[in-house]
């Protein structure tokens, strides 16, 4: 079973997002900050990671950055999902490491068209 972190600072989103991977077969950690994400990644790194841009402590970006440059932390498929959709963030985002982008508010067919798309399913 492949495992999917779902980084986000909305309880919420997090829930969301844990059902629908949940339904594609996936097994889900959550971490509410970029902190929180990198020592789940220092201890277990997953296949995938569903990441928000704006959170408190590290944002989604730090996180990227920090994450890739960690041993095995060029494994990960990583999809920003986030609010942020003009083409600057995008870019930025897809030059510091990210696989795709999904905008919020997103759902299940979403979701898993961009894993399909990059490779987890």
């Amino acid at each position: 079973m492949k495992s999917c972190l779902v980084v986000d600072d909305s309880r919420v989103i997090r829930k969301v997002a844990r059902k629908i991977l949940e339904e594609l077969e996936f097994e889900v950690v959550e971490a509410a900050d970029g902190s929180e994400a990198l020592e789940q990644c220092k201890s277990s790194m997953p296949d995938g990671i569903l990441l928000d841009w704006n959170m408190p402590v590290m944002d989604g970006l730090e996180f990227l950055k920090a994450m890739r440059a960690l041993d095995n932390g060029a494994h990960p498929k990583v999809v920003f999902c986030t609010t942020e959709n003009d083409l600057e963030h995008i870019q930025e985002a897809i030059q510091s490491g990210a696989d795709e982008y999904i905008m919020k508010p997103f759902d299940s067919e979403i979701v898993e068209s961009k894993f399909h798309q990059v490779g987890l399913l």
